[in-house]
């Protein structure tokens, strides 16, 4: 087995960072490609956005269960089978325009990248820890908010000039790249491996699902991250059928909803010292006066400016509470971290796939309007959610106080 040299940390531990946005590029890129693959393929939206859920439902199933395999087996030698699946499957689809051919390869996507992106997250619990481990841990939700960033913005563009296919060529060659780039500089990092026995994973399953605080707090940042989705499903048919612009309109619009969502994150990390509960309602109650405002000026003017301008502010108090919750599932159990790290991006995965698919079909969002329904319902749950979640972490955190001074 290959172990990652010393002399390579530096170069692996940037190549680690520079993986866990693949989820997000492999979701995004194609987002303004939407309406044409659906007239291309000859399918309705609702069917092509299925393609997007599918990923995401597969991705986050797969999550939740191969932490325990790369706890038991390592990170390395499954990372590099996953790059290379998901660059094969990549052009496949590119290759062939049919659209169950991509649900499959979409759904066999979503599982490759569910091991590598878990497997990178652990590789940060496994070389680092204490205040380094913190500072990185904390990076994760801003470094993952570049795919929103960037990956739209680049579909657009190839969209505009070379077409759909082009958007799938690219993640091939990209994850190809990738992993010419781990195996030259990156081994593995798992120092103690965890026997794979069905009962003790069972156990260690068992007693993180039936922790409150952390099953209410991957709830939250799946809410949280379905927000995005939401739009991310509904704003090109907005965009490019109702208001008439093209995919590279629906790019920009998507990389500055990212560039807020990481601008959300920043902020949350600067503040990082200030207390849990404070930040999040604050958020919270910004987040809730802005979607009514984006529902209640529809009446004196709806158009692009005001769908992009309110979304950018709300997905900024998102980014802002997803990076505080998600930084506290993350860190919640550091003896099992790929079991946590594979259960917190499942469980946002799932639930974020079935709440933006479910609102976005049950409200039929093509409308600043519906969009911004959509959004307070979400807000809702969300904020019903953080009261139990804060009351059991408070319990948690008199708890250990107990036990240290007795």
């Amino acid at each position: 087995m290959k172990t990652l040299k010393e002399n390579h940390q530096g170069f692996s531990t940037v190549l680690a960072l520079s993986l866990i946005p693949l989820s997000g590029f492999a979701t995004d890129i194609y987002l303004p490609s939407l309406p044409a693959m659906a007239k291309d393929l000859h399918v309705s939206a609702s069917a092509i956005q299925l393609s997007l859920v599918l990923f995401m439902f597969s991705i986050g199933v797969s999550q939740i269960f191969i932490g325990s395999i790369l706890d038991s087996f390592g990170r390395f030698r499954i990372g590099i089978v996953s790059l290379a699946l998901f660059s094969l499957t990549s052009f496949v689809i590119a290759i062939v325009p049919n659209i169950y051919v991509i649900y499959a390869m979409r759904i066999i996507q979503g599982i490759t990248i569910a091991f590598i992106v878990v497997g990178k997250r652990a590789y940060f619990v496994d070389i680092y820890s204490g205040d380094k481990l913190k500072h990185y841990i904390s990076l994760f939700a801003i470094i993952w908010a570049c795919a929103p960033i960037m990956a739209p913005f680049l579909g657009g563009y190839l969209q505009s000039v070379f077409g759909w296919q082009s958007n799938f060529y690219f993640l091939g060659v990209l994850s190809l790249l990738f992993l010419i780039l781990e195996l030259i500089y990156s081994g593995e990092s798992l120092k103690h491996f965890h026997p794979f026995k069905i009962r003790s994973i069972a156990q260690t399953y068992s007693g993180m699902l039936k922790t409150p605080d952390f099953i209410l707090g991957l709830a939250i940042i799946g809410i949280c991250f379905g927000m995005v989705v939401i739009y991310s499903l509904s704003s090109p048919f907005i965009i490019e059928s109702v208001f008439g612009y093209s995919a590279v309109t629906t790019g920009y619009s998507s990389l500055l909803s990212g560039f807020s969502i990481m601008t959300g994150g920043i902020i949350a990390k600067s503040l990082i010292k200030q207390p849990l509960a404070k930040k999040v309602v604050t958020a919270l109650i910004v987040q809730v006066s802005l979607v009514f405002l984006m529902i209640f000026t529809v009446p004196f003017g709806s158009n692009i400016y005001t769908l992009i301008g309110f979304t950018i502010c709300i997905h900024m108090c998102g980014g802002f509470i997803f990076n505080i919750i998600y930084g506290y599932c993350l860190s919640r159990f550091s003896k099992n971290a790929g079991v946590a790290s594979g259960l917190t991006g499942g469980a946002m995965y799932m639930v974020s796939s079935v709440f933006s698919y479910g609102f976005a079909n049950l409200y039929a969002v093509k409308s600043q309007t519906l969009l911004g329904i959509a959004n307070i319902s979400l807000i809702l749950v969300m904020g019903i959610l953080f009261i139990a979640f804060n009351r059991y972490r408070k319990v948690r955190v008199s708890n250990e106080l107990k036990t240290a001074f007795a």
